[in-house]
């Protein structure tokens, strides 16, 4: 890594495949695009095998990844604490080490970017005396809704899904209560009250770095830049969106998953949907049977990676994405793989996403509606059947059917019910084969070349970006001339 970089961008990222992987596209892209020298602190994880290959991957003598050892919180949470809050306690507990870390480097930073998680770290930017940063790796939607929970949280007296009128935030579109994030279903959780800190010190930073770009979402982004909208929250910090921030499609072909591939080779263009609930994501026994019979009844060719069934929350594998027993056929309806064997393929555990949908084969992604995955559909033209199951998910779902319009939904939602196989069967093929799916995938495929747009030299996400280190360069000179005076 080079000593001679204008700027050195410290960059920590929380644990778990959905935090890490857009910190590392950040830190490529700084790199690329703006000769910023990068460091990324990642709490490396015993447990998942698919983070620590990336984490090795991404490695290069540019981009440096340290790992923090992960810390013991057995004493500060039980085994039914949320995944929020496990995370939030994670990062508060790493700071010592962090610190240390940072203080440590060869090459002294000149910015600090934390994550959503990493908020508590902030003050460390002023100890250094360094510009401090924000990454929102999700929808300016989403962040709308953190800066504005403070506030909600004053106003608004008993549970939010409990509301009859959806919640109002200056300047965007309301959020209905029952697509209100997971950490805002409970007041009495903790995880509330770790979400509410959050959208307290978010705007501490000196400003905030996003995962989308201008064209998608002009309304909310809009909202930032409006002094007299969410209580002029953020009118002293800039919102820099930088998307999308995605993983490249390899240019050779994978060498893993070789049948896959070669599976997919055979098929024709844009006629194989695409099953897979996200690195964390899991579904019930009955639902997983609906699934599997859903997309029988469709008569579409597919790939589905399937996870074992769980009896307890939808993100019970967010720790432990990529490991596990890979013998699937115990859990899917009897005969299921014998008779679909000449039109699908089912994957154990985990499968390259982002190659996939890169895959000509590939017309249709059936997702979860996790920000990356979103974001990895929409840079490959693919139109989306949206299965939101935590976290931000159900407001990621509305935008992409009700604002996008590059996806389509079940009637009844898949948190509340299981989806039965006839509904499941009926968005399979609206999205492969129906003339409304065409629409759907001609929209799709505008948003792509919009994001490719926004990305290239004179973009609106490459001009932001270039704001943000031009902006930080600034900063570190009036600190150094404030600190000879």
């Amino acid at each position: 890594m080079s000593s001679n970089s204008k700027l050195h961008a410290a960059i920590l990222s929380s644990p778990g495949m959905g935090h890490l992987v857009p910190v590392l596209e950040l830190g490529k892209r700084l790199i690329a695009d703006q000769d910023v020298a990068v460091t990324i602190f990642a709490m490396s994880s015993s447990t998942s095998q698919a983070e620590s290959q990336t984490i090795k991957a991404a490695t290069t003598p540019k981009l440096r990844i340290v790992e923090i050892p992960p810390v013991d919180i057995s004493g500060l949470v039980d085994p039914h604490t949320a995944v929020f809050t496990c995370l939030a306690v994670m990062m508060r507990e790493i700071r010592p080490a962090f610190r240390s870390a940072l203080r440590h480097m060869a090459f002294p930073p000149t910015m600090l970017i934390v994550d959503l998680f990493g908020t508590e770290s902030l003050p460390i930017g002023d100890e250094l005396g360094i510009p401090k940063y924000v990454f929102i790796a999700t929808s300016a939607w989403f962040l709308s809704l953190m800066t504005y929970s403070p506030t909600l949280d004053k106003e608004v007296e008993g549970e939010y899904v409990e509301q009859t009128e959806p919640l109002k935030i200056p300047g965007c579109r309301p959020v209905r209560p029952e697509d209100v994030i997971d950490p805002m279903l409970d007041r009495t959780n903790q995880q509330y009250s770790e979400c509410i800190r959050i959208g307290v010190e978010i705007p501490l930073g000196d400003g905030i770095l996003l995962n989308t770009w201008e064209e998608l979402q002009p309304t909310t982004l809009a909202s930032f830049r409006d002094e007299t909208l969410l209580g002029g929250v953020t009118k002293m910090m800039p919102v820099y969106p930088i998307g999308p921030l995605t993983r490249p499609v390899q240019s050779s072909r994978p060498t893993v998953n070789e049948d896959l591939f070669d599976w997919l080779e055979r098929q024709p263009s844009e006629s194989v949907i695409f099953v897979c609930l996200g690195s964390g994501g899991t579904l019930s026994y009955e639902q997983m049977t609906e699934m599997a019979w859903g997309l029988e009844l469709s008569q579409q060719r597919f790939i589905w990676v399937v996870r074992p069934p769980t009896t307890k929350s939808a993100d019970a594998a967010f720790f432990t994405s990529g490991n596990g027993d890979g013998d699937h056929s115990s859990y899917l309806p009897e005969g299921f793989l014998t008779r679909t064997r000449d039109v699908g393929m089912v994957v154990p555990l985990w499968a390259p996403q982002v190659d996939i949908l890169g895959h000509p084969s590939v017309g249709g992604f059936f997702s979860h509606c996790g920000w990356n995955s979103t974001l990895e559909s929409v840079t490959n033209g693919v139109p989306m059947i949206a299965w939101p199951l935590y976290a931000e998910q159900r407001m990621n779902a509305t935008l992409l059917t009700e604002e996008l319009g590059v996806a389509v939904r079940s009637e009844v939602p898949p948190w509340k019910k299981v989806v039965g196989r006839e509904e499941i069967q009926r968005m399979v093929r609206k999205i492969m084969v129906e003339k409304d799916g065409f629409k759907i995938r001609d929209r799709v495929k505008e948003l792509k070349l919009s994001g490719e747009k926004a990305l290239r030299e004179g973009g609106s996400s490459y001009s932001a970006l270039s704001q943000l280190s031009s902006g930080s360069k600034v900063m570190q000179d009036i600190k150094k001339i404030r600190a000879c005076k």
